[in-house]
C-alpha cells in the first residue's frame, strides 16, 4: 500500500501544577481551550474537542502519524503555558503538571468521550479531579504508584 493512514483517537488529561485553579475565569478558559485545539491541529493532531475546569483540561484528538504522543503533549503544554503567561500578569507563575494521562478511544467511542469532555463543569460538581483521574486509570487497566501520581 503506497499510502499510510491512521485513525488513532487519544483522550489526554493534564492538570495545572498542584491543581491550582488558574483557569477560574470562564472566558480565559474558553480561550485556552481554543488555543489548545489550534496548537494540536498545527501539530497534525486534529482536535475534536477540548474542555475542562479551573484546574485541568481534557483533549480528544486524532493522533498524527508524524509526531509521537509524548512530543505532541509536550509541545501543546509548552506553547499553551507560554500563551497563558502572556495573557495576564497574575498568570506569571502558571505551570502544567509534569505528567499527563493518555487513553485510547475506539472510533465508536469518540462521541461518548466528546460528550464527557463537553460536560466537564457538570461532572465536577460531583467528582474531584483526583477521583476522575483514578477512575480513568482503572477503566483503562493502568497501574500507578500513588507517590508519583500527583504533583
Amino acid at each position: 500500500m503506497p499510502q499510510s493512514l491512521a485513525a488513532v483517537y487519544i483522550h489526554v488529561v493534564f492538570s495545572t501544577a498542584d491543581r491550582r485553579p488558574f483557569l477560574k475565569d470562564p472566558k480565559l478558559r474558553a480561550e485556552l481551550h481554543s488555543y489548545l485545539g489550534g496548537s494540536s491541529n498545527a501539530l497534525g493532531c486534529a482536535s475534536l474537542v477540548v474542555g475542562g475546569v479551573e484546574d485541568h483540561v481534557h483533549v480528544l484528538a486524532r493522533q498524527s502519524r508524524t509526531i509521537s504522543l509524548s512530543d505532541w503533549v509536550r509541545k501543546v503544554k509548552t506553547s499553551s503555558s507560554q500563551w497563558l503567561k502572556r495573557q495576564d500578569a497574575s498568570l506569571s507563575t502558571f505551570a502544567w503538571q509534569s505528567g499527563y494521562g493518555a487513553f485510547s478511544v475506539g472510533s465508536k467511542g469518540v462521541e461518548l468521550v466528546r460528550g464527557y469532555i463537553q460536560n466537564q463543569e457538570e461532572h465536577h460538581r460531583h467528582f474531584s479531579f483526583q477521583d476522575e483521574f483514578l477512575q480513568l486509570l482503572k477503566e483503562h487497566g493502568l497501574e500507578w504508584d500513588e507517590r508519583y501520581l500527583w504533583d
